[in-house]
């Protein structure tokens, strides 16, 4: 396996597959890192030669990838519940944010069911 950014590429893959198994990188990022770095994005990573490894490490390395991305992230998610926004506080609820509807669906987010027992009125 290849390493660029501290992560394992897999060889076998077409580059510009390989490239996005690094978080912060997609498909149209790693084509626009393939074209800067002077590589055929139809060669696989075990055939790339330690220049064009070299040439890639070099565009990757001004990226923001990896820790520093989801540092940056939480710190942004940090912020909007620290403000008390409306997503900071769906946020904080672990509900989603983005305005779906959460009487049938939102599972991922809610998880399991919890059953509310029905509490029935002892008369005397």
């Amino acid at each position: 396996m290849a390493r660029i950014s501290g992560i394992d590429i897999p060889k076998e893959k077409r580059g510009v597959i390989a490239l996005t198994y690094i978080y912060g990188i997609g498909l149209s990022r790693a084509k626009k890192i393939l074209i800067s770095a002077n590589v055929n994005e139809d060669k696989k990573v075990l055939d790339w030669s330690d220049e064009e490894t070299a040439n890639i490490r070099a565009v990757v390395s001004n990226l923001t990838i990896e820790g520093e991305l989801r540092a940056e992230n939480q710190i942004n998610i940090k912020r909007l519940m620290d403000i008390g926004s409306y997503r900071g506080i769906r946020h904080r609820n672990g509900l989603p944010l983005r305005g779906q509807r959460t009487k049938n669906n939102s599972r991922t987010r809610k998880g399991k069911r919890k059953t509310v027992a029905n509490k029935k009125k002892v008369t005397k």
